[in-house]
């Protein structure tokens, strides 16, 4: 029995455009809420979100029971903590912060076993294969591998092409908030010079045929990047959507608005 078939990976390759959401509440109650909504794939966050690997194992555990692409952001693109997240069932791997052809080869490496790369050998003990019940595991899981590569830098989008053409690289993910940073401003993804360098590396990306992604919560620019090529998009947070409606709540009844409407109860 081979590896599960990764559909994130299928999809990219099929070029259908994938809708998502980026989960930072790390925890597996709320990612069950999530997988629900109907979204093609889901972020389970590692950099920014107080997640460990215990917390981020429940979760997966929580998304595998619907039809929705899981995908996890490593903290760092170290060869340890990658191998430990592959090793508790990620197929997905978005690393942050990449920004030489050097940096990618080497995480390529990392996510694959030898003579390709450098992954450890211990998957017999890991939830990746199903406890050592998937017999073909290791002679299958690199086919089912997608490495995607975070580029959010001024010196990231220079090595774009370099990166993008780089073996074993999946897919490249645009990161517009530290981008906006690096570039002058900070707290400002949405400044024109930063939209339109997101713009431009859609477009180069896109005539290397190589899929690229973002995560934007300006839907009105989600839709351009996807008419520019792009292939998954995230447009929005869990932690920003629930912060957003429990203060919208208390605003609209501190001024004597409407009701919030909800969906009917089935009790408490």
């Amino acid at each position: 029995m081979p590896a599960p078939r990764n559909r994130f990976k299928a999809r990219l390759s099929e070029g259908d455009p994938q809708i998502g959401l980026w989960m930072g509440l790390a925890n597996a109650y709320t990612a069950e809420i999530c997988a629900g909504a109907g979204f093609d794939w889901l972020v389970v966050d590692g950099e920014h979100a107080p997640n460990d690997l215990q917390s981020m194992i429940g979760q997966l555990q929580a998304l595998a029971a619907f039809p929705v692409s899981p995908v996890v952001r490593a903290p760092v693109g170290e060869t340890w903590i990658l191998k430990q997240l592959l090793d508790i069932g990620a197929q997905s791997l978005l690393v942050p912060m990449v920004e030489s052809a050097a940096q990618a080869r080497a995480l390529v490496e990392a996510v694959r076993y030898p003579p390709r790369g450098k992954r450890g050998v211990g998957a017999a003990l890991a939830r990746a294969s199903a406890f050592n019940r998937i017999g073909d595991y290791l002679t299958t899981a690199d086919g089912e591998m997608c490495l995607i590569v975070q580029i959010e830098s001024v010196a990231g989008l220079a090595a774009l092409k370099e990166i993008a053409g780089v073996e074993g690289v999946d897919a490249v993910f645009i990161g517009p908030s530290d981008l906006a940073a690096d570039m002058g401003y900070l707290g400002r993804p949405g400044a024109p010079a930063v939209k339109q360098a997101v713009r431009t590396a859609m477009a180069t990306l896109h005539d290397l045929s190589c899929p690229a992604g973002l995560l934007t919560a300006d839907q009105a620019f989600a839709r351009e990047c996807l008419e520019e090529g792009a292939r998954f998009v995230a447009i929005g947070t869990d932690v920003t959507l629930f912060s957003g409606a429990i203060s919208q709540l208390r605003r609209q009844f501190a001024g004597g608005g409407d009701a919030v409407k909800q969906a009917p109860s089935s009790g408490y």
